[in-house]
């Protein structure tokens, strides 16, 4: 299929090939008939790429604070890699559309194939032939609505949220400023809701369709025509509400809100600008300045919008849904009109020469339209206690072929997500003997920046395919934390060599379902990326340690820190727990270095904090102390370890330093790291590399499955040990 791509960091706009995006549970995939060009987001994301890195960096000064703790967390070189590749990667564009629903996934009953849709989202309603779009970013078409003028809904849906906010009663007088496309759907919004309106633009065109949809008066803000036209209409005292919907750099729409409002008004933010409030003005009007946050409730919230939960109808009137709903029922009765702000329809195929055409000013528009070829033909619906540490059963003895070393080693991805493409994809695209085959991503862009950036032969979202294909030696399960167990498991049966990024299983069934795959195919050629045991430093610091006699205590503190707003690891629901999804790495590099399996877990928390101690116990009396937190200070290192036995300390600094203490009658120390290293380097290269050796040679794998599998248990039993106050015995199953 096709999509509407551009390049941050040059710029480019493309129509690219990519892969069709899998139809998940939760949602239905989509062919659009009608995409809306948001003609104020989308050309200024256009603007923001053409600009030099500084400019970016000036117009986005809050990516600019997560780059530099990055930094401080990461090291220079990997920052600049990952901010690179992000910058370097194709972005969708596009967020309202209208289309056919030509799969349902599981869970959905309100739709069926066929059906005319209206679809919203900065992620799932793009420029694009086929989307998959989650329940409750889509609404039915009312009959009779054409799908050009339900193309409109999401921006519908901003300009209605925006006029929530400013509750807006019968018979008040409102203030637009900006006549834009959400300023035109104001202007509609409030004259149906009893409101007489003013409009302020400088575009003369604009103040006149305005005025014929509806508006009382409009003209340029900086005439004396629109400060005459609100004193006739309120006696002098100033609007009711002053909606800002206006973009730019001027600081002129919030001085003429002040100048314009009514003692104690309301002033609305709906766009993006200038909000330098005027101290005194705000201060003795006493205005209410407020947010409009996008559609409305559910906005960034990926329980609402990504797994469905809507909120009860008692608590929130409006969602984004209801919002999206209610402006087509609207459009439908015909108290709203878009079509006289439709300035061009254009074929999708000439999707970069329209947007050209926008950015050059050839194209003057209001709204713009992009006309989809006619719709397929409709296809069908697609169909404390103690934790047992599962015993790993193989029928028959695991044969893996040799490769030859002129014989490259064939790889697929499943996933090509950002921790893919920032730290194993660049190490194996440039590793001699390995050719990256397949890409398997259920978001089509996502396969196809994957396969521009690292040269995989081929882009799909056909999981079945990669599967079957016998000239694939292994596969690399990198997704959500939710599907390892399953994609492993299928990967397993077909034998493959796999590679998954931990964990490994989010629950005893999941764990107890990839080894019963390993016990039928008798392949147990799987690795877990637990890649800090591969760090150069450590594997340096526990060679100059060298072996104990007695046991050993050892201490891990991991400083996580706060996760974003927004982040997927906060869907614990669906993903499980922070610590159940990154516990493994710090259990597992506890393990390798006091050299055994955990024999039991305690694990405790305060009410309510993230932050967790865990105490691992080992056969031989060691015990290995990992403090998981989340409220210490960003600035701090995020992993530091020390490990005492036998007069002897080793201590890691997160991945920069390393030393070794023997005893003494002061105290000497026996080795420390010659010099800082260039980056963290936290082992994934080491590790791809033991890895690919043993694909291509038959050989072990790089960590026993027993090792992945104790790891594994005791992960999950963290979670059992917090729920029961208690030790938790692991037992191995007899």
């Amino acid at each position: 299929m096709k999509q509407v791509v551009q390049n941050y960091k040059s710029g480019e706009l493309a129509v690219l090939d990519v892969p069709v995006p899998g139809c998940k549970p939760g949602g239905v995939l989509v062919r659009t008939a009608y995409s809306l060009i948001s003609t104020g987001t989308e050309l200024m994301k256009m603007s923001e790429a053409g600009m030099s890195m500084l400019g970016k960096a000036r117009s986005r000064p809050d990516q600019v604070a997560k780059v530099m703790q990055s930094v401080a967390t990461n090291g220079v070189p990997a920052t600049y890699r990952k901010v690179m590749g992000k910058l370097d990667s194709y972005t969708p564009l596009g967020y309202s559309l209208c289309g056919v629903v030509e799969q349902v996934g599981a869970g959905v009953d309100d739709v069926k194939v066929g059906d005319l849709v209206a679809c919203a989202g900065n992620e799932h309603a793009l420029h694009a032939e086929l989307n998959w779009v989650p329940k409750n970013l889509y609404t039915p078409v009312p009959d009779g609505l054409a799908p050009r003028h339900a193309a409109f809904g999401t921006v519908g849906s901003i300009a209605m949220q925006g006029v929530r906010q400013g509750e807006p009663q019968l018979g008040e007088v409102a203030l637009v400023i900006g006549l834009g496309l959400i300023g035109q759907l104001v202007v509609q919004l409030l004259t149906a809701a009893g409101v007489r309106v003013v409009g302020a633009d400088p575009d003369p065109t604009r103040c006149e369709l305005a005025e014929r949809l509806g508006a009382a008066a409009c003209g340029d803000p900086a005439s004396p025509a629109v400060e005459a036209a609100v004193a006739e209409l309120t006696g002098g005292h100033g609007v009711d509400q002053v909606f800002l919907a206006a973009g730019g750099g001027s600081n002129q729409p919030v001085e003429l809100a002040a100048r314009l409002a009514r003692d104690r008004g309301r002033v609305v933010d709906i766009g993006k600008c200038r909000l330098d409030l005027p101290w005194n003005a705000y201060y003795e009007k006493e205005l209410d300045v407020r947010f409009s946050r996008s559609y409305g409730p559910g906005r960034y919230d990926p329980a609402y919008e990504l797994e469905g939960r809507d909120y009860p109808i008692g608590y929130v009137r409006w969602t984004e849904r209801r919002n999206l709903a209610c402006f087509l029922d609207l459009l439908a009765r015909g108290s709203v009109d878009v079509e006289p702000l439709v300035s061009h329809v254009a074929d999708f195929d000439d999707a970069v020469e329209t947007y050209q055409s926008l950015k050059d000013g050839d194209l003057k528009a209001v709204a713009v339209l992009f006309r989809y070829p006619e719709q397929a033909e409709e296809q069908g619906e697609s169909a404390a206690p103690e934790v047992s540490v599962p015993e790993v059963r193989r029928t028959g003895t695991t044969v893996a072929p040799v490769r030859s070393a002129k014989t490259p080693v064939r790889l697929a991805f499943v996933g090509a997500g950002n921790y893919a493409t920032s730290m194993l994809l660049p190490h194996l695209a440039q590793r001699e003997g390995v050719e990256l085959s397949t890409v398997v991503t259920t978001t089509a862009l996502s396969a196809a920046n994957a396969q521009r950036k690292f040269g995989f032969a081929e882009a799909t979202t056909d999981l079945d395919a990669v599967l079957g294909d016998k000239s694939i030696d292994a596969v690399f399960v990198v997704t959500r934390h939710s599907s390892h167990a399953e994609l492993t498991r299928q990967a397993l049966l077909a034998g493959k060599t796999v590679f998954v990024e931990k964990p490994l299983a989010l629950s005893e069934d999941e764990l107890a379902g990839v080894l019963a795959a390993v016990e039928e195919s008798g392949n147990d050629r799987l690795q877990v990326g637990f890649n800090r045991r591969f760090a150069p430093l450590l594997q340096e610091a526990r060679k100059r340690f060298g072996a104990r006699t007695g046991p050993a205590s050892l201490r891990y503190l991991v400083n996580a820190g706060k996760l974003q707003h927004g982040s997927w690891y906060l869907q614990q629901g669906a993903e499980g727990s922070r610590f159940a999804g990154e516990g493994g790495h710090f259990i597992d590099t506890a393990s390798w270095l006091l050299d055994a399996d955990p024999v039991s877990v305690y694990a405790t928390a305060a009410p309510g904090n993230e932050d967790l101690q865990v105490v691992l116990r080992y056969p031989d009396g060691s015990t290995a102390t990992i403090s998981y937190v989340t409220t210490g200070a960003a600035g701090f290192p995020k992993e530091t370890l020390d490990l005492i036995a036998d007069g002897r300390v080793l201590r890691l600094d997160d991945f920069v330093r390393a030393s070794v203490y023997s005893d003494g009658t002061v105290g000497r120390k026996q080795w420390v790291s010659s010099r800082l290293p260039k980056a963290r380097d936290k082992g994934q290269n080491a590790e791809l590399a033991a890895f690919i050796k043993a694909v291509r040679t038959g050989g072990p794998m790089p960590v026993p499955l027993e090792s992945l599998v104790a790891t594994t248990s005791a992960t999950l039993a963290v979670q059992a040990g917090l729920a029961g106050g208690a030790p938790v015995t692991l037992a191995r199953a007899r």
